[in-house]
């Protein structure tokens, strides 16, 4: 079986890679100095595998201890370092970089997996070609807390929550708005965001949220369930929520929920013949009618 195509005419291979990882040890997604990050380790298998050093860009920078089940990134390889991927003798049936997911998975720790590696489309960026990001919220209610199997995951809740009056709270939250009250704040970061589902789900003991937007700011899930959850145990009404939209920094009246509840979920993507045109619209400023 012949090795992989080249891209031709010199220069780097874009590769899109499907990403899932436990965040409970990490220091969240993004390279810090001294910190184990998801990047990080990512970072180092890719280099290694490469024998040369790259950089993964994600769709999502997830917090400290926040996980994901749908990441997605991209990474620019030399193409003279692509056949380095590759076993001298492949597997029969093997796809383009199906050898590739293998031999990361050797490189890579238990509670991270890249799960899918291909070339990306023409103007695929993982971060600016994005449509929406997806996240779910897992909390439990149960009096004993979470059962063992699942405490990496889901937040043990020690009241009862209303989750009618949560999803009351919710709906006068959608829309293209300012959340500032919701985002920590960072330096010439916009915090105006689209927010296009926020609903709240009950079964038994188990509380889910599930939360979409065009994008996220610094610390924006976790605050807004936060603030629902003081709607839930009814020590708020469900407009205080809306209200909080007109503030210009982090409201200090509530706190984000912990971060272990929290899984990104899913990114979705325009068609390969928009993604060039959607990258220009992510980039530009967003502003409020």
């Amino acid at each position: 079986m012949s090795g992989p195509a080249i891209d031709s005419g010199g220069g780097l291979v874009r590769l899109r890679l499907d990403i899932a990882y436990d965040g409970t040890e990490f220091a969240g997604w993004a390279v810090q100095a001294g910190q184990r990050t998801v990047a990080g380790v990512i970072d180092e298998a890719l280099s290694t595998v490469f024998r040369t050093p790259v950089v993964v860009r994600a769709a999502g920078r997830t917090d400290t201890g926040v996980h994901a089940t749908g990441q997605v990134a991209h990474v620019d390889v030399p193409e003279d370092a692509l056949p380095h991927a590759y076993p001298r003798t492949p597997r029969p049936g093997d796809g383009e970089f199906l050898p590739l997911v293998r031999r990361l998975s050797r490189f890579l720790p238990a509670d991270v997996r890249v799960l899918d590696v291909a070339r990306a489309a023409p103007g695929f960026d993982a971060r600016f070609s994005a449509l929406r990001r997806h996240y779910v919220y897992r909390l439990s209610t149960a009096p004993y807390g979470v059962e063992p199997q699942e405490a990496r995951y889901v937040t043990a809740w020690p009241r009862p929550l209303d989750v009618d009056a949560m999803n009351e709270a919710s709906r006068k939250l959608l829309g293209l708005h300012d959340f500032a009250a919701f985002c920590r704040h960072r330096e010439g970061a916009t915090t105006i965001r689209d927010l296009q589902r926020l609903d709240w789900t009950s079964e038994g003991t188990r509380v889910t949220a599930h939360v979409t937007a065009d994008a996220f700011c610094w610390s924006m899930v976790r605050s807004l369930v936060g603030a629902l959850l003081k709607v839930g145990e009814d020590r708020r009404d469900s407009a205080w929520c809306a209200s909080l939209l007109t503030a210009e920094r982090r409201s200090s009246d509530f706190a984000a929920a912990p971060p272990q509840g929290l899984t990104l979920v899913g990114v979705d993507y325009p068609p390969d013949d928009q993604l060039e045109a959607r990258t220009k619209v992510t980039r530009d400023l967003r502003v409020v009618d």
